[in-house]
């Protein structure tokens, strides 16, 4: 019965991701086409933020102006997303073109999805220890050295502190993210 249905990129006004999704879930629910629009996502992270000397952790969208709707496009869904207060339109291939569906491979990864190398992590052992130095091999801080000074296990990500700018400073990266000294 839901073989349309696919996960599409939306374009809205950066910083108001929350309030569109807010407003398109209520317009579907009031017109009742809740069995066409089966999720809103707003791929987010938590930012560490130091503001007076204290430290506060806040959600930030990974894609800012851009939320993702697994939908059905049938019959008033369409317009309903495209006429909601802050979008801007559908990802296209041209301009004014039909709604592009993401890749399978996309989703998996914004939905944080283990590809079939983490799901042997049983198998695999912790790589790292605590007070170890490790440098940095992918992302803004590539190529800065850090010591490590937690490991959370669940999550398969690491507390390194790195020096930057005369100041240490908590990065939480993936185990791939970094590699022994």
């Amino acid at each position: 019965m839901n073989f349309d249905r696919n996960w599409y990129v939306v374009k809205v006004i950066s910083g108001q991701e929350d309030k569109v999704k807010n407003h398109i879930e209520a317009d579907v629910q009031y017109n009742n086409l809740q069995e066409h629009i089966n999720n809103i996502v707003i791929p987010k992270e938590k930012v560490i933020q130091i503001r007076n000397g204290k430290k506060t952790v806040r959600d930030k969208a990974l894609f800012p102006g851009y939320i993702m709707i697994d939908a059905e496009l049938k019959g008033e869904v369409p317009h309903i997303i495209k006429t909601a207060q802050g979008v801007i339109g559908f990802l296209t291939e041209t301009k004014g073109g039909d709604p592009i569906p993401m890749r399978k491979a996309e989703i998996n990864r914004m939905l944080g999805k283990i590809d079939e190398l983490a799901e042997a992590g049983d198998i695999l052992s912790i790589p790292f220890v605590k007070g170890e130095t490790v440098k940095v091999i992918e992302g803004p801080f590539n190529g800065f050295n850090g010591t490590i000074e937690n490991i959370n296990e669940e999550k398969r990500k690491i507390e390194v502190m790195v020096l930057i700018f005369g100041r240490k400073t908590p990065l939480e990266l993936g185990f791939l993210q970094v590699q022994k000294v």
